[in-house]
């Protein structure tokens, strides 16, 4: 009885090990979540990648402003923010939200993005795309590449500011968050969303501008810090929100959504109400591979995690959790120390929701007294074995 207690508590380390996810089946959640107004509408934990909520997630939909997420986020990985950009004459005089540029003034591309991001210009999305591109077309190509590069598989843009241009720019629910998700692991682009108010230059005038973050959230909700507002006449309102608390940030995309404020915050609520973040496993967390060939001389070969992960999960989700061992070597040896040699699979429910690599690592033993190495080694084996499926014996 004392063994199988403490079996269960090291077990509580080696069952849930992700490094790699996939979205599990949204189904297995309990309470219900709110009703919104959007037409779609999802959820995603920002450092797990979990899609916490989805209402017509996949529907492609014109996505307004928040296209300038990724606008924003292609300029900052591809520019400098210390670039100093000279407006073109194709950047004044756009239609819509706009920070007044004037032909040939001169602001650094940080001082941009603020008023792209804070006040939806769209002359400053011109004037970004063309001097991080070298011209609209070749930044638009920019944004394509980056969002296969992120999954968003049901995305094409056509444009740096998200102005109805045609039929064939629009996005979805499911991969604008994940394109959320995405740009708010970037320090500078977190900075700038969370940004309540801030002065850039106005060249030619007595004052600076004075930016205002359109973003009602970030005052109305606590723990608020992003991301972008939308709107054009064919859009309707558009909305990425985020929050963040204790730790955990979450990010909500809400498309055609008459009643936008109160949905993000509802559903923020309800994420941060119904999920808790569960630690899985520590980078290096060791397991002993019993359920490989190992010679005698090997014995002191442990198989170790490449990563670690603090996942997402609701309550009763906790029993629909299961793990599978992959191995590609059916022996191991000392010639595979330091080898990626298979990998720790992890399901929710029937998805699967991780894998993360198994090295090959050696140790020297430290054995209690009144213990011997066999010992050590049959108590490691039928965790091994509980974790690649079987069963302990009665």
């Amino acid at each position: 009885m004392r063994f199988r207690k403490r079996l269960s508590r090291v077990l509580v380390v080696f069952l849930f090990c992700p490094l790699l996810f996939a979205s599990p089946d949204v189904s297995l959640a309990g309470d219900e979540p709110p009703d919104v107004s959007a037409q779609a509408a999802a959820m995603i934990d920002v450092a797990s990648g979990r899609m916490l909520y989805e209402k017509n997630a996949e529907q492609k939909m014109r996505i307004a402003s928040l296209t300038k997420i990724m606008t924003a986020i292609v300029a900052i990985e591809s520019g400098n923010l210390r670039d100093i950009v000279r407006v073109p004459d194709s950047a004044v005089g756009i239609e819509g939200s706009s920070i007044y540029l004037k032909k040939g003034e001169r602001l650094t591309l940080e001082d941009l993005l603020y008023g792209l991001m804070l006040r939806s210009g769209n002359d400053a999305a011109v004037a970004i795309a063309e001097h991080v591109g070298g011209s609209l077309e070749g930044f638009v190509y920019m944004m394509n590449e980056k969002a296969a590069m992120i999954g968003m598989s049901d995305t094409h843009f056509m444009n740096p500011h998200g102005l109805d241009d045609s039929n064939q720019h629009y996005s979805t629910a499911r991969d604008m968050a994940k394109l959320s998700a995405y740009a708010l692991k970037n320090p500078e682009f977190q900075k700038i969303v969370a940004t309540r108010l801030k002065n850039i230059p106005w060249e030619g005038e007595e004052w600076d501008r004075r930016l205002l973050n359109k973003n009602k959230l970030l005052t109305l909700y606590k723990g608020a810090d992003g991301i972008k507002t939308g709107y054009t006449r064919l859009a309707k309102r558009c909305l990425a929100s985020s929050a963040t608390r204790d730790g955990r940030q979450l990010a909500v995309v809400t498309l055609d959504a008459p009643d936008d404020w109160n949905d993000a915050m509802s559903l923020l609520d309800w994420g941060f109400a119904n999920f808790q973040p569960v630690k899985i496993v520590n980078k290096g967390d060791t397991i002993d591979p019993a359920t490989a060939a190992v010679d005698e001389r090997d014995a002191n070969l442990i198989l170790t995690s490449a990563g670690g992960l603090t996942y997402p999960l609701k309550e009763e989700e906790v029993a629909a959790i299961s793990s599978r061992v992959h191995l590609f070597h059916p022996r191991l040896d000392r010639s595979l120390i330091g080898e990626h040699v298979g990998f720790l699979q992890v399901f929710l429910g029937k998805q699967r929701i991780a894998q993360i690599p198994l090295t090959v690592q050696e140790v020297k033993p430290t054995l209690k007294a009144g213990t011997s190495g066999a010992a050590d080694r049959s108590f490691w084996r039928v965790v091994w074995q509980l974790m690649a499926g079987g069963m302990l014996d009665a």
